[in-house]
């Protein structure tokens, strides 16, 4: 019989008001229901908050270093029940075994970066004009703090936002992707287990427009930290600042790579493949656009074309696999919408643009790695983000045209350069408008004790991660004193 699983609020597994419930499936057997989960309404919203409000008080007076005493049992925790885990996010998410848990120990890694935040809470002393006055500075927690996570990385975003959140002394409402609810609930019980107390961390499932609106308008959540698309993240952005309150949004990308004539062309192809098409492309980082000038653009073209071509596609539990499906039934939809595009507009399909139902293929989402050429600049797949297996090669006539085609775009999250020469590498470094950039690296790459985040409509609101973790989640306080 498949479980049914419950909201978490107050301390306390508790059922939806609505009474629904919705299902969580396997992508690459969509017969395989892994769960069922709650279909939450607003009631449950409003109680998940009142609760967070509520432990809120308590939690921000406990002295920050005992705050923090969680993060290392946490980490303890996580690295027992590695393989448990990454098995959840293959059957949930589609990506490989290989994949999952590669996120899984970059999530350990990012909560060891943030095991000593509790004890870094610093502030500054500054001397005063008055020879007779003391000043300095408090980092103070806020309050409640709404955090909602993608389906990509559900894992690693999901613990990223909250630990900091209420490392800094502050309580969470965590509304998870609801495809990803099943690793979201196991997130919580790891939280639950690792002694954070009832009432900090609240969990409620259930559809995002419902869930969002609660949160977006309630005076009693300071700020929303949210990683998924743009359009999403501007609109919660536009309508939690009309009240005050704060945004964090990383959002999307159309991330690209120059290649300039003096790489190495075979390095450069298997950076792209890793980043662009490993995952299916499911990354915010992943690279998108290869931009190439005359040089090596053939060469570049034909590499990554058999690349695509090789790679195999199945169920993600099989090592000899390189993808698994694509999320879900919206994602394959996209995927086929853009190569559709692709081709209304002109780009020439080089390979792949289809969708995957032969070999037992037949009941999961699983869709060909895809190469466009032909492509320019303007098309829409040049321009809007798919998030898929899906890469565009477009042509430059220079490295000044290549920047310039890079930051053609709305996005600005990601971006890397394959060169030798260190004089281009440095002028791609400071002209590239992303926020994150790399030289002869995959455009995904990161590490957690480096800010990440994005500029243009890829980012609003304080970085994450690195030293930068805790900004969003607290107020700064100056005090002067004169004895």
């Amino acid at each position: 019989m498949t479980r049914t699983y419950l909201n978490y609020i107050g301390g306390e597994w508790t059922t939806s008001r609505t009474g629904e419930v919705f299902p969580s499936i396997n992508p690459a057997r969509t017969h395989e229901v892994l769960g069922y989960f709650q279909k939450s309404g607003s009631e449950d919203v409003r109680l998940a908050i009142e609760a967070a409000d509520k432990a809120f008080s308590a939690w921000s007076r406990t002295a920050a270093p005992q705050r923090g005493e969680f993060v290392f049992r946490l980490i303890s925790l996580l690295e027992a029940r590695q393989e448990e885990l990454a098995e959840t996010i293959t059957r949930e998410v589609g990506k490989t075994l290989r994949e999952a848990r590669g996120e899984v120990t970059k999530t350990i890694l990012s909560m060891k970066q943030l095991a000593g935040e509790a004890t870094r809470l610093t502030g500054q002393t500054v001397p005063s004009y008055d020879e007779r006055v003391f000043a300095y500075t408090i980092r103070e927690p806020i309050g409640v703090f709404a955090i909602i996570a993608p389906w990509n990385f559900p894992l690693g975003i999901g613990l990223w936002k909250i630990v900091p959140a209420i490392v800094a002394g502050n309580t969470v409402v965590f509304k998870p992707a609801s495809n990803t609810s099943l690793i979201s609930v196991k997130l919580v019980e790891l939280l639950i287990e690792s002694g954070v107390p009832a009432g900090v961390v609240n969990l409620v499932t259930g559809p995002g427009a419902v869930i969002g609106e609660e949160l977006t308008r309630n005076p009693l959540v300071k700020g929303i930290s949210f990683t998924g698309s743009s359009e999403v993240g501007m609109a919660l952005g536009k309508a939690v600042g009309a009240r005050g309150g704060r945004m964090q949004a990383e959002m999307g990308g159309k991330n690209p790579a120059v290649i300039l004539a003096d790489a190495d062309v075979d390095w450069a192809v298997e950076c792209i493949v890793s980043s662009g098409f490993l995952d299916n492309g499911q990354r915010c980082t992943g690279t998108s656009r290869v931009i190439v000038v005359p040089e090596v653009a053939d060469a570049v073209k034909a590499k990554l074309i058999a690349r695509a071509k090789a790679l195999k596609v199945g169920d993600g539990f099989d090592p000899a696999n390189d993808n698994g499906p694509v999320a879900d039934e919206a994602q394959l939809k996209t995927y086929l919408h853009y190569v559709q595009k692709g081709q209304e507009e002109g780009a020439t399909l080089a390979c792949g643009g289809t969708r995957l139902t032969d070999a037992g293929r037949e009941h999961g989402y699983f869709v060909a790695p895809t190469v466009f050429t032909d492509v320019t600049p303007d098309m829409t797949i040049a321009q809007e983000e798919i998030f898929g297996p899906v890469i565009s090669v477009i042509d430059a006539d220079s490295f000044e045209q290549a920047l310039a085609i890079a930051n053609q775009v709305e996005f600005g999250l990601s971006s890397t350069i394959f060169t030798n020469d260190l004089h281009k590498a440095f002028q791609f470094v400071r002209g590239i408008q992303s926020g994150v950039t790399h030289v002869n690296m995959p455009s995904t790459h990161f590490e957690s004790q480096y800010p990440f985040g994005g500029k243009k409509i890829s980012g609003l609101g304080p970085r994450e991660q690195g030293a930068s973790a805790l900004d969003f989640y607290v107020d700064i306080k100056t005090v002067y004193i004169r004895p």
